[in-house]
């Protein structure tokens, strides 16, 4: 990724003590300045500009100069409105995770809202595959990340604690990470190398079969025999695995009287 931090004292401001600086969250500055001339652009055109980059050339290339030569405009100029690269990651973040659509609140139905949110999120990070590494292990406050946090967090308030919330949701969006991650990385190497999933079991199978026919890996030997993940499409093994997760969702809940 570019190092493109911007004006050293554009995000960063000193406490009233002296102490450590202070940082000052994007979403805490103002769209525009109080006074001046009217900006020539706004942080939604700069973060669209972006996210189209980022889809077309990776996030590498969102650089803040390949963006100002996108919408006709000088690269240090776009600092007074989006003050360093971490903060138009957030920006992007967030512009994205509003694809999600969700509804105003949780209909009262967990499994069914959550499977909305697993699906809908999946389908923006097939849409954007910079996003699995643009993601941060730090929580994003903008206006989309609160929508989707109070939607997948209201879903699950049935009477358990916020923190059991926090770990079933966390187990809901890993599922999903980890799933996109390896369906894109499937589409990396059949671009790269030609070799679908497909094409490569069928490539090894001639040495996973001396593997099965040794007897010393009982549990692999299961999953080559038996297994049916392995060999659905992307879109049923996803559905498969999430209803998995969904079932040890339910076993941690409370019983909830009909």
């Amino acid at each position: 990724m570019s190092d493109e931090s911007g004006p050293e004292n554009s995000h960063e401001t000193a406490d009233r003590d002296g102490g450590a600086d202070e940082h000052v969250s994007i979403w805490m500055l103002p769209e525009r300045p109080a006074r001046g001339p009217r900006p020539a652009y706004s942080r939604g055109q700069i973060t669209q500009a972006a996210v189209r980059i980022a889809d077309a050339e990776g996030l590498d290339a969102a650089s803040m100069r390949r963006i100002a030569a996108e919408i006709g405009t000088g690269a240090m100029s776009l600092y007074r409105y989006v003050p360093s690269r971490d903060d138009l990651i957030e920006l992007m973040i967030d512009h994205v995770l509003g694809e999600l659509d969700l509804p105003e609140r949780p209909s009262g139905d967990w499994r069914a809202d959550l499977t909305l949110l697993a699906e809908r999120n999946r389908a923006m990070r097939l849409r954007h595959p910079w996003f699995s590494e643009a993601d941060r292990a730090h929580p994003s406050f903008g206006p989309n990340a609160l929508r989707t946090v109070e939607f997948s967090a209201g879903a699950l308030d049935v009477g358990i604690p916020i923190d059991d919330i926090l770990v079933l949701v966390g187990l809901v969006n890993g599922y999903v990470d980890n799933s996109v991650r390896q369906e894109l990385g499937w589409r990396d190497e059949q671009r790269r190398s030609g070799m679908s999933r497909e094409k490569w079991m069928f490539r090894t199978s001639p040495y996973v079969r001396r593997l099965v026919e040794s007897g010393e890996h009982p549990m692999f030997t299961r999953i080559v025999k038996d297994a049916r993940q392995p060999h659905m499409g992307f879109d049923a093994a996803f559905r498969y695995g999430l209803e998995r997760v969904l079932d040890c969702i339910e076993a941690a809940l409370p019983d909830v009287p009909d």
